[in-house]
């Protein structure tokens, strides 16, 4: 029996920094082993980060390595107290990462981390992380608690 997964996993923090410098970091994907906890090395294909725009990941749990490619299929920055939206789908596994910015009363910005899976998660994904990540269930909370690292380095960083 295939494990189970869980469909959308998703955390917010409140920033005090304006979007558009939130907006700045997140898309920045050369950057995102900064803040990520799984991520060791991204390299953007020409180098623009943009709707449509493709990357390759280094990833890694302990000492274990293993490459995915991403495509951003969202981009559209917070313009004027409107919502922003990046998001990107990764070939391997099927999965949407997304950042969300929200303007918060106080001028700052609520961001969101959110890992969907429209699509389902890929067989071979399912069974990589039941044989070499520790199960569905283990690699689940290693993903909540990387998002919730992520977020927290990505405030210190706005807010510096």
């Amino acid at each position: 029996m295939a494990e189970t997964y869980e469909k959308l996993l998703e955390d917010s923090i409140d920033i005090a920094a304006p979007a558009d410098r939130v907006w700045a970091l997140v898309t920045d994907i050369p950057r995102m082993s900064k803040w990520s906890p799984q991520v060791v090395k991204s390299t953007v294909k020409g180098g623009e980060v943009k709707l449509g725009a493709t990357f390759s990941n280094l990833n890694k749990q302990g000492i274990k390595r293993w490459p995915t490619a991403g495509k951003v299929v969202r981009f559209t920055p917070p313009a004027d107290g409107a919502t922003g939206d990046f998001a990107f789908k990764i070939r391997e596994n099927r999965t949407v990462w997304s950042f969300e910015l929200a303007p918060t009363a106080d001028g700052g910005t609520r961001l969101t981390e959110r890992r969907e899976t429209p699509q389902g998660i890929s067989n071979v994904s399912l069974v990589l992380t039941k044989a070499v990540l520790g199960g569905q269930k283990g690699f689940t909370e290693e993903l909540r608690r990387g998002i919730r690292q992520t977020l927290e380095k990505i405030k210190a960083e706005a807010e510096a």
